[in-house]
């Protein structure tokens, strides 16, 4: 007797057996993963975690808090998780007023997520990165996938060291790890949430409600940016990339688009010609001044086939296109 075995068929059996977990699925990333995965695997499959309810979560929320190991694991076995995507985290900004706070929250989180993972058999982990994770010796532009990591913050100190846990954890246990470099991502699911480069988001919300803004960065200061959907896109790209194309298993780079806050400025003020802004730099100055101008991807392009779709003027018409029509 002979078995004949149709290998699509098995693919999409395997595909529609996933059960993921998300956690810090309230916050701006995770807002719209958790759609998007709901989208792509059904609502069933998809187990949405943070510390609070999500008003008008759609699917099945689960309040926990990833530092606790007990909870996290209990709610892996209870739904027989097969991959999670980490998200909670305490962000740049926000990190550097409570930077022990910040450490003990990102790194307890992350080694929750891997040791649960190992010992409950979770076939895949996301974990994202930054590119806080460069410091001032990081050649600003066209910064390298193998530059030497010196981060000033303890932001992109957590992210550093994150990338060398999941490193070791693939290496030691061989568990399949995934990880993207975010520049700053730029949305319009959410307000900001304390990230350095959220200039870039509450500045649209200001455009289109008619008030000044003032910019904690100075008009020159030039970033690696992203739009959420090509984020977003990028995310699930590698994490169903065919394990044998990943050759990077701290963190891959990616890049979308490189602007500073005067030329996102001006892209705006062509629809909203009395748009005002001024600048007054603070201590996220001070962050932004450490890290690249522009990174070189070339890594993920070349392993699963990454390519951004947004540029500057795309995605300054996407954002007021969908922040007017919630006005």
């Amino acid at each position: 007797m002979f078995l004949i075995y149709n290998f699509d068929c098995i693919q999409f059996f395997s595909f529609m057996q996933e059960k993921i977990l998300i956690t810090g699925a309230g916050g701006q990333l995770g807002s719209v993963l958790t759609l998007k995965l709901q989208e792509k695997f059904g609502f069933d499959r998809i187990i949405a975690t943070d510390l609070y309810p999500k008003i008008g979560h759609r699917g099945h929320f689960e309040i926990l808090d990833a530092t606790d190991y007990q909870k996290l694991e209990s709610i892996v076995i209870k739904h027989s998780i097969t991959q999670i995507y980490h998200l909670a985290a305490i962000l740049s900004a926000s990190g550097e007023k409570t930077p022990v706070k910040t450490w003990d929250l990102n790194m307890k989180t992350l080694i929750n997520v891997l040791e649960v993972s190992r010992i409950q058999g979770v076939h895949k982990v996301f974990f994202p990165s930054s590119i806080a994770v460069f410091g001032d010796n990081a050649s600003k532009d066209n910064t390298s996938q193998d530059q030497f990591l010196l981060p000033s913050t303890i932001y992109g100190i957590s992210k550093a060291t994150g990338e060398n846990w999941v490193n070791y954890y693939y290496i030691k246990y061989g568990l399949d790890v995934r990880s993207l470099r975010y520049p700053g991502v730029i949305g319009h699911q959410s307000l900001p949430g304390g990230g350095t480069t959220d200039y870039a988001v509450d500045i649209f919300h200001k455009a289109i409600h008619n008030k000044p803004f003032e910019c904690f960065l100075s008009a020159s200061a030039q970033l690696p940016m992203i739009y959420m959907e090509d984020a977003i896109r990028a995310t699930i790209e590698l994490m169903e990339a065919p394990k044998q194309n990943i050759t990077i298993r701290s963190s891959y780079n990616i890049a979308g688009m490189s602007f500073n806050p005067n030329q996102l400025f001006l892209m705006i003020r062509k629809t909203y010609p009395k748009f005002t802004i001024t600048y007054k730099p603070d201590f996220r100055q001070q962050i932004a001044d450490t890290w690249p101008n522009s990174i070189d991807d070339s890594n993920a392009r070349r392993d699963w086939g990454w390519n951004p779709k947004c540029d500057l003027e795309s995605m300054t018409s996407s954002m007021i296109k969908n922040l007017k029509l919630k006005q």
